[in-house]
């Protein structure tokens, strides 16, 4: 490993000297010049290019994105043509040597121009700087004629780990390859997604449930090939992976048992996304079904995660299981003296001429006991429609009964109590005469 290390260290040393030689310095200049026009002309131009841009209209956010770029990049994109017309220039007048060094500058603008261009297509930030640093140092690498030197030189950066030998050229090998497998996987899985989602002869659980398994075989593809493209000797690793997946087991039983149970869910379609639920307090609709949690938007805006394994081992009532249609009840009371016929027929007619109330599954009103001050009665009612909210239906209805008996002379009665004193007389109070 030293004597590679001695190896780099005297390439570099020669080359450092060699600038100092009397074309090298002249390119050197020629370079700065450049730099210093390339920076005065995007000085000039830059305003103006914004303002351009400022008046464009219509513009889709991914178009406006690369024109920032490229106002972003302007001095390097000015400095690259610049530099290559310097170099053909040279080439055509005076000997190739005279401009070698600026031809290896030319190629590095250029590379490095294309890497920052291209690395915008990655969406994350962090993601975007670790592959734009990496592919400059690569590519600087490869155009400087050092990339066999720092290969031998990773390579010789080792460890044991049982019977297999890991180099650092071997991990970054690993992650470059793994990373760019993950981003091929990822892309594909989108696609996949969006026409599974499209496809409308599939039930709603059952596409989420081709999506998860679609993702899990492409990214669980991509690591394995990765592994195998750098020469990791998978026996070794299943043997690992497994004891892995006891300690894991053992210590994340939650987690897997959630895992599990949207496996479950998602298999038995007891819950879809749409569905209207309701667990213990919570009342609202299914957003999404997650490989963890299930999310439940409810009718005051908030979204609760409930983990998959309460919605198997609680009583969830699904309001819209195998249809739409929901009935609902309500319950009140009128005086003795109102005709029941009566009432029952008013009542009827009010909760029917209630939007959200369907009419081809008509209401119905009984009497269910005489009570100690009223008739009492329950009003059922059916709606298809649950996602509007269950409260504001009822409010409704309860209002179209109060319109209709007050229209009608029908009362509702409040308990009165009448205290009769037997026997002797009040006691009076102390003090009182």
């Amino acid at each position: 490993m030293f004597g590679i290390i001695q190896g780099v260290w005297g390439d570099a040393r020669l080359f450092a000297l060699s600038l100092l030689r009397e074309w090298n310095v002249y390119q050197i200049a020629i370079a700065l010049v450049l730099a210093i026009a390339a920076h005065l002309l995007a000085g000039l131009l830059g305003p103006r290019y914004r303002d351009w841009l400022k008046r464009r209209q219509g513009l889709r956010m991914w178009q406006m994105r690369w024109l920032l770029t490229f106002h972003k990049r302007l001095r390097l994109i000015l400095f690259v043509p610049l530099i290559w017309l310097t170099v053909w220039a040279m080439r055509a007048v005076t000997w190739p040597s005279r401009s070698y060094l600026l031809a290896i500058m030319a190629e590095l603008a250029t590379a490095w121009l294309l890497i920052a261009l291209l690395s915008r297509l990655i969406p994350n930030g962090f993601l975007r700087g670790l592959v734009r640093a990496g592919a400059w140092a690569w590519v600087t690498l490869s155009i400087l004629g050092l990339t066999e030197e720092v290969r031998l030189l990773l390579s010789s950066l080792s460890f044991e780990l049982g019977e297999a030998r890991l180099s650092l050229w071997m991990i970054l090998q690993a992650a470059v390859i793994i990373g760019a497998l993950f981003a091929a996987a990822r892309f594909v899985s989108r696609i996949l997604s969006d026409r599974i989602q499209r496809n409308e002869d599939l039930s709603p659980s059952l596409r989420v449930l081709m999506v998860k398994l679609a993702q899990v075989l492409l990214f669980a593809a991509a690591f394995f090939i990765g592994l195998r493209a750098v020469g990791v000797d998978l026996t070794g690793l299943a043997v690992l992976s497994g004891a892995i997946g006891v300690g894991l087991g053992f210590g994340l039983q939650k987690v897997v048992s959630n895992l599990v149970s949207g496996v479950i869910l998602l298999l038995d379609r007891s819950i879809k996304p749409g569905d209207v639920i309701s667990l213990g307090e919570t009342f609202g609709w299914i957003n999404m079904l997650g490989a963890r949690y299930v999310s439940i938007t409810t009718r005051d805006g908030k979204e609760y995660l409930i983990p998959n394994e309460d919605l198997i081992t609680g009583q969830v009532v699904n309001w819209s299981h195998s249809d739409q249609y929901v009935r609902l009840d309500i319950h009140f009371g009128t005086a003795y003296g109102d005709d029941p016929h009566k009432v029952r027929r008013i009542a009827i007619d009010a909760a029917q001429n209630v939007s959200r109330v369907l009419s081809e599954r008509p209401p119905v009103c009984h009497i269910t006991g005489f009570g100690d001050s009223s008739i009492d009665y329950i009003l059922r009612f059916w709606i298809n429609d649950p996602t509007g909210g269950l409260t504001n239906i009822r409010g409704n209805v309860y209002l179209a009964l109060w319109d209709a008996f007050q229209e009608n002379g029908i009362s509702i009665p409040f308990p009165q109590r009448e205290v009769r004193v037997l026997g002797g007389t009040m006691p009076k109070a102390d003090g009182a005469e």
